[in-house]
Formats: C-alpha cells, structure tokens, sequence
C-alpha cells in the first residue's frame, strides 16, 4: 500500500512537470495591434504583436494577406529592448486583411496563427 502511493504521487510530480515544462514550450500570443476581428482606419499602421515568451525576431515572420489575397512579407524591426514583440508597418487600404504570424521562441518551438481584422476608410 504504502509502495503504490509512493508511486502515485511520484508519477502525479512527473506528470506536472511535464505539463509544465510543455505549456512554456511555445510562444503564445497575448495581445495584439490590430486586435483579432477587430477594426483600424486606413493608412500607415504600426503591427505589434506580443507573446509570453521571448521571441528569435529574425527567423520569425509576419505575412499580409490584402483584401484581394495577395500575400506580402513584412519586415519586422528587431528590437533587443522588446523581445517579446514582432514588430513591424503596413500601408492598409479599406478591406478585409489577414495577418499570418509565425514566432520562434528561443527555446526552439515555432508556433504559427492567423489574426483577421478590417480596415475602415479614414475618417
């Protein structure tokens, strides 16, 4: 009894860490601009996109997909001071676009994700 409890608990510890060790594996995306779905006004915009963890800027990538589905990569400004961030501009016309984000974290994980939202003529 008192060897199959040993044996319970060391397996829950080996469990949890485990678990841990893979829910800080990639980098997570914790806020954005522009925001998922949401709405901007034409023209030149700042992309900022930021993550949990810290990012390798120059092998990450940011791809602008317009309203007519053409694709365009974007330089993304390495920044020592934000290692957490993808940072970059675009000059958006009114439509629906798609931001394809691909992050590698320093670890050696790649995590990729879209975020849509629509530009709006400018007032």
């Amino acid at each position: 009894m008192r060897r199959c409890r040993r044996f319970v608990i060391l397996s829950l510890a080996v469990a949890a860490a485990v678990a841990s060790v893979g829910a800080s594996a990639h980098a997570v995306l914790l806020d954005s601009t522009p925001k998922a779905h949401g709405a901007l006004p034409a023209g030149h915009t700042q992309v900022v996109l930021k993550y949990n963890s810290k990012i390798d800027q120059a092998r990450s990538r940011l791809v602008l997909v317009a309203p007519d589905h053409s694709e365009t990569t974007l330089a993304i400004t390495a920044d020592g001071d934000k290692p957490n961030e993808l940072d970059s501009t675009a000059d958006l016309k009114p439509g629906n676009y798609t931001l394809h984000w691909q992050a590698l974290a320093l670890d050696g994980h790649l995590t990729r994700g879209d975020l849509p939202f629509t530009v709006t003529a400018a007032p």
